[in-house]
């Protein structure tokens, strides 16, 4: 699994702040319980990265530059994807499929 360079680094954040990390984990469990499938579940958390990256962004210098400059949207998103979908394979345990096979 290869990151981008922002994902390296909201992951390395999150894993330097273990109340953020044991949120995160908790987020990414009960979306992947929610959701039908692991590619609903990972744009869903890529969503929920995206947003607390604009909310941490007024707060914590490292993430100021992925924040809206003052007065203005911000027009240009960064995927989150690879992070959302590494997540999911470290914190959600497989679904076991069921064998069709009958005796």
């Amino acid at each position: 699994m290869s990151l981008n360079r922002f994902e390296q680094q909201v992951l390395d954040y999150i894993q330097r702040n273990p109340e953020e990390r044991h949120y995160w984990e908790q987020k990414v469990r009960a979306v992947a319980g929610a959701e039908g499938d692991v590619h609903a579940a990972s744009l869903s958390i890529d969503a929920a990265l995206w947003e607390y990256v604009q909310e941490r962004a007024r707060v914590v210098a490292e993430f100021r530059e992925y924040g809206p400059p003052p007065g203005k949207a911000l027009v240009k998103r960064i995927s989150l994807r690879n992070l959302a979908e590494y997540w999911l394979r470290m914190w959600v345990p497989p679904k076991r499929v069921k064998s069709g096979k009958t005796s």
